[in-house]
């Protein structure tokens, strides 16, 4: 029989033994289930990303997979350096928080990025060349992924 302090300190009643043995299958059904199509990589995240328009205001959103873990209340900002411009997005919302998901080990950080109208067009895959996320001490770089499908 195989010994687990882990185990054993959740049978006794520790909190943080129990939330590691918690499956979450709540945040792995919300990671399997992203709407948007994979967008751009870092080395350890993946970057889902898609537009929209609410009442006359444009977003970039985004949910990020991976080793990606915030909690702030200061927000995120999302540079996007592309072949001939410059983006700087502020996140819609000061207050972000990951979901951990201990089936996959990896987390999941939905932001939602203000957008002017007129750079709207400047997003898309080809014209874009890097994209650098910060929020709080963490920063992390993107490269554009291109997903190939064979059409015959």
């Amino acid at each position: 029989m195989k010994f687990s302090l882990t185990k054993l300190r959740a049978a006794f009643g520790d909190i943080r033994a129990m939330e590691k043995l918690h499956v979450d299958t709540y945040t792995e059904d919300i990671i399997n289930d992203i709407e948007n199509e994979p967008f751009a990589l870092s080395e350890t995240n993946v970057m889902y990303a898609g537009l929209s328009e609410l009442a006359g205001y444009h977003y970039l959103n985004t949910v990020i997979v991976g080793s990606f873990n915030i909690k702030t209340i200061n927000g995120a900002q999302l540079k996007i350096e592309g072949d001939d411009f410059s983006l700087q997005l502020k996140s819609d919302m000061v207050e972000l928080e990951s979901d951990f998901s201990n089936v996959s080990n990896r987390s999941m950080t939905k932001i939602d990025f203000e957008i002017e109208a007129e750079d709207v067009t400047k997003i898309v895959k080809s014209k874009i060349k890097s994209l650098t996320l910060t929020a709080k001490k963490n920063k992390v770089v993107f490269s554009i992924i291109e997903i190939k499908t064979d059409e015959n």
